[in-house]
């Protein structure tokens, strides 16, 4: 390869492997049960919070994945890089954007360990409680649906191989 192509030519995607998975992950959030059913309120941050259930569970069974884990960041990456453009669609400017940036990366993170923390023990309850916490539910929202779709989207995720995953094949 010539410097000229080196400097100038296209730039190699390095997020493209995980990009069949975040858009499935934006399509299975985008899913009305999450509202209808569940209570997920139907706005700008609850579509946000059910953003955040899929690519949670996601994360957590790449985690779990040796073969996984070490792309958990790149997903990651996308999740950031799309949530500041929505953010940048609804005219947040860049005085604010780093701090509203950093509070929703904090919720996020605060939602990971609270769920990784709540799936793992298996106790309902726990789960049940942390998602009336940390989701805004429409009035009449129901924890626990949403902690059933959760569990049944996590044994979904348990029984996919790294490949299937990563091509996006997930939930239905």
């Amino acid at each position: 390869m010539s410097l000229l192509n080196r400097l100038f030519g296209p730039k190699e995607d390095d997020l493209a492997e995980v990009r069949p998975l975040w858009q499935r992950i934006i399509t299975l959030a985008r899913d009305p049960a999450w509202y209808r059913d569940g209570g997920i309120a139907d706005t700008v941050s609850g579509r946000f919070d059910a953003i955040t259930v899929v690519l949670a569970l996601v994360l957590l069974k790449m985690e779990r994945d040796p073969v996984l884990i070490a792309r958990t960041g790149r997903l990651t990456e996308l999740f950031v890089a799309d949530i500041d453009g929505q953010m940048r669609e609804f005219g947040v400017g860049d005085p604010v954007m780093s701090k509203r940036m950093g509070k929703l990366i904090s919720h996020f993170g605060g939602r990971l360990d609270a769920w990784r923390a709540a799936l793992a023990s298996g106790d309902e309850a726990e789960l049940i409680a942390s998602i009336e916490r940390n989701l805004n539910l429409a009035e009449g929202g129901s924890g626990q649906v949403v902690a059933r779709k959760m569990q049944d989207l996590a044994n979904q995720l348990a029984a996919v191989d790294s490949r299937t995953l990563l091509a996006g094949e997930i939930g239905g």
